[in-house]
């Protein structure tokens, strides 16, 4: 009971959806046993018979061959083809084949010499002794492809299915009307298919070998179980008649019930399937060592006077086979190369036999029905109903005419195999098949570009990368380069450095070490002078339009020197202008200069700082409300302020009484240098800008009223040379406060007995007093002083020229004064022998140092001065 279940369950078969009925035509053909046809007079052997590339000729025209040679070689899909005949190769070119276009493509030509010698065949007794890629190779060099029209190369096919298979099929269907060529294959070589089909299965290692065949053809069933005997490898299934039943994907759901994925392969699902007619070409190589030179071909239709099955050689000329069976040609004859369904119209008649030709078809007109137009498309549905890849042949057809390539792939046309049954069943006899032949063509084009530019592409980006990685090496040997030679230099230098030092150490000449220190004092020197020479030049080319600022920055930066160098004379340190006198020397004088140049540096770089955003300091800040005037006259005003100022603070110190004018330092008790310079900057300020509100109101000076009739002087000059005046006057102030002496100044009244510092101060404000009164009535007289008038009429100067020459004058001025009044005998007697006198002694002093300043103003020569 078991058994017969499982003898059920194996023989059990499965049906597809769609498919038809047409009319078999079968008879015509397979009733007349094989047989033999005389050879052409040429033949014309194409290179390309098989899915894939052609090979390399290994022949050239002139060369006698032996049937069974190889004319071509290659590997993979590259399938080789061989001599059909013994005889000689004529030319290699062009030449129309097999195809629905027509194309031409590369052929040899060759005329058989009528011998037919076979070439040196090397048969195998048995093949189970050899390792199956050797029979596997064995297949591929003998040009064995699949005869059932696919045209795939067999040994390609097998070595993809080694490793997974567990079924082969042999396809023994033959559905498509007409054709019988595998029927009367299997009628008279029925024991060399079996035989085949063995070795097949051997080089799969396949569990069970299934032989598919249609009802149709009983005595090839027949035949083939006559073979097989009583052997259970091999299982014959008979299936229902049924078109297209001999389709791969059709024939293994009959089968085994499975179905082939989409996209993807039979060996997915462990099945591998080959045709009855591959089969016996897998015998003949195998075994007889015997290479594909011959294949069977039906020659049947209405045209023909004597349909029947013959062996053909590859490359003989269609013309030669339908001449040899009694073809008579009528009116705009048509010839079917393949089955009514799956064939394609010859477009003439000396195109050759290849490897995939197993049908010539040539019908009469009424045999192939009427030829009525194409028309539009009803949407019946019938090709729907018909195709057996369960598709939509009509959505198909609008995209492939539309030429909508994506629709067409989403609608999964690469699963039509073209078996031509929605055509069969059209009512408006549209040629379906044509229009997807068509759009796979243009898919595969497209496809094809696409590659080429991903390949164009990575080959792009490949030699870029190339590049930079030869850039990169490139650099980094360069500076590997770089860095020996710069090594190399060192080590030179080093070693002609030490080689010099050795030589000068064996002569006795210089220490190294005293040589370095010298070296670095020279560079430490050299920093020196530059940071000097930038703080020096920092200052002088700014420039500013506002002459009240130019005023403002004179001071402040006067200031600060000042602050500066009060403060090295209290802390010790000597300055750049008492370095002369020094005796010792500092610790370290390079250290020192460099630290005094910082130290002015940043002095003047405050004072320019402050400057630029108008800040006022202590010094110009009682000054910043007083009205805007005349550059010149401004800055004479400011020169005879700050001589005054420095008078008055000169006797306030000699005399030790506080004025009116400082009475905010009264309280302190002992005078500060830094303090002092404060509180004389504050008295300047004051005196600057009483001058500056009498230059305004036209009020002359006592100072100025006394110097009328002196000539005029150039304003410039002036300026410079008080600048000049007053630096040389501060050097002497410092060097003498370094060395504790007396200032010129009030060294005449150094040795007079200190006086009453309130009578000092009282006489004192009484000077200013009668001064301020002699300018007023100069003023309501309208005389103008002799400092002011001639600088009316002067010509515009540089704001910072006259403050230059203003300040050189003033220094002249006090110097002709101090020695003016040493000279004087009155002076120095009367402060000698009075004690309450000298204030009006200080005050006589100063008014002959401003006469003195005012005529030295008033000179063209300036070293000219009048008493």
């Amino acid at each position: 009971m078991l058994n017969l279940l499982n003898i059920f369950r194996k023989e059990k078969l499965w049906d597809f959806e769609g498919g038809i009925h047409p009319p078999e035509m079968k008879t015509q053909s397979n009733g007349t046993p094989l047989s033999q046809l005389p050879l052409p007079n040429h033949f014309i052997i194409p290179l390309k018979q098989h899915i894939g590339h052609e090979g390399e000729i290994c022949v050239a025209p002139g060369d006698r061959v032996l049937r069974g040679q190889p004319l071509t070689f290659g590997t993979g899909r590259m399938l080789p083809v061989h001599a059909p005949t013994s005889g000689t190769i004529d030319a290699i070119g062009q030449h129309m084949t097999a195809h629905p276009s027509g194309l031409s493509e590369l052929c040899i030509f060759m005329s058989p010499d009528g011998e037919d010698r076979w070439a040196r065949l090397e048969p195998m007794a048995d093949y189970r002794q050899r390792e199956r890629a050797a029979i596997v190779q064995r297949i591929h060099d003998a040009g064995v492809a699949g005869l059932g029209g696919a045209g795939f190369p067999t040994g390609t096919k097998l070595r993809g299915g080694l490793r997974g298979v567990k079924t082969l099929i042999i396809n023994a269907a033959e559905c498509e009307p007409y054709i019988t060529a595998d029927d009367r294959l299997m009628q008279d070589y029925a024991a060399e298919v079996l035989e085949g089909c063995r070795i097949l299965a051997w080089v799969l290692q396949a569990e069970r070998v299934l032989i598919g065949i249609e009802d149709n053809k009983p005595e090839a069933i027949a035949a083939l179980k006559q073979a097989l005997g009583g052997e259970r490898d091999l299982h014959i299934r008979v299936i229902p008649t049924k078109y297209p039943s001999g389709g791969a994907k059709q024939l293994t759901k009959i089968l085994t019930g499975m179905e082939v994925p989409h996209g993807g392969r039979s060996t997915d699902i462990g099945v591998l399937m080959q045709n009855v007619g591959t089969a016996w070409a897998v015998k003949r190589a195998v075994i007889d060592g015997e290479p594909l030179t011959e294949r069977v071909v039906t020659l049947t239709g209405e045209a023909i006077a004597q349909p029947r099955n013959v062996w053909s050689r590859i490359g003989t000329p269609i013309s030669h086979l339908l001449h040899q069976v009694g073809f008579t040609p009528a009116p705009r004859q048509m010839v079917i190369m393949g089955g009514p369904l799956m064939g394609f119209t010859l477009p003439s008649l000396d195109v050759p036999v290849v490897k995939i030709t197993n049908c010539i078809l040539a019908p009469s007109a009424s045999e192939m029905g009427n030829n009525d137009e194409e028309q539009s498309c009803i949407r019946c549905s019938a090709c729907a109903d018909a195709c057996p890849a369960n598709l939509l042949p009509q959505q198909l057809y609008w995209y492939s005419q539309g030429g909508d390539h994506d629709k067409a792939r989403a609608h999964h046309i690469d699963d039509c195999i073209e078996c031509g049954a929605c055509a069969w069943v059209c009512p408006s006899n549209i040629p379906l098949v044509q229009y997807y032949r068509q759009e796979k063509a243009e898919l595969r084009a497209i496809d094809l570009e696409a590659k080429r530019t991903a390949e164009a592409k990575a080959r792009f980006e490949a030699r870029q990368a190339r590049l930079e990685r030869e850039k990169l090496a490139r650099e980094a040997k360069h500076e590997q380069a770089k860095q020996r030679v710069a090594r190399s230099d060192e080590g030179e230098l080093a070693a002609a450095r030490e080689r010099v030092m050795a030589k000068r150490q064996a002569a006795g000449e210089v220490d190294p070490a005293v040589e370095e220190a010298q070296r670095q004092a020279r560079h430490a020197q050299a920093r020196l002078r530059q940071a000097e020479a930038q703080a020096e030049t920092q200052p002088v080319t700014r420039q500013t339009d506002d002459p009240r600022k130019a005023a403002v920055e004179a001071a402040i930066a006067r200031a600060k020197a000042k602050k500066a160098a009060e403060a090295q004379v209290s802390a010790g340190t000597p300055t750049e202008e008492t370095k002369s006198v020094e005796d010792a020397p500092s610790a370290d004088p390079r250290k020192a200069a460099v630290e005094a140049a910082i130290a002015r540096a940043k002095a003047k770089k405050a004072a320019a700082a402050q400057a630029s955003a108008g800040t006022p300091t202590e010094e110009t800040k009682s000054v910043d409300d007083a009205p805007s005037a005349d550059p010149r006259k401004a800055a004479v005003e400011a020169a005879i302020a700050r001589a005054k100022a420095k008078k008055a603070a000169a006797a306030q110190a000699s005399a030790g009484t506080p004025t009116e004018e400082t009475k905010s330092v009264d309280d302190a008790p002992s005078v500060d240098p830094r303090k002092a310079a404060v509180e004389g900057a504050i008295a300047r300020a004051k005196a600057k800008k009483a001058a500056a509100a009498q230059a305004s109101a036209g009020t002359p000076t006592e100072e100025t009223k006394s110097v009328d009739d002196a000539p005029s002087v150039d304003p410039r000059k002036a300026a410079v040379e008080a600048a000049i005046a007053r630096a040389k006057a501060k050097k002497a102030e410092a060097a003498q406060a370094a060395a504790g002496t007396p200032t010129e100044e009030v060294q005449p009244v150094d040795d007079a007995p200190p006086a009453d510092p309130r009578k000092a101060a009282v006489e004192a404000a009484i000077a200013r007093a009668k001064a301020k009164k002699a300018e007023a009535a100069q003023a309501a007289a309208g005389t103008p002083t002799e400092e002011v008038q001639p600088v009316d009429d002067a010509p515009p100067a540089d704001p910072r020229k006259a403050a230059v020459e203003a300040a050189i004058a003033r220094a002249k001025a006090k110097k002709a004064a101090a020695a003016q009044a040493s000279e004087k005998d009155v002076v120095t007697l009367d402060v000698a022998n009075s004690d309450a006198r000298p204030s009006e002694d200080a005050r006589k002093a100063a008014v002959a140092a401003a006469i003195a300043r005012a005529k030295a103003r008033k000179a063209q020569p300036p070293s000219t001065f009048e008493e």
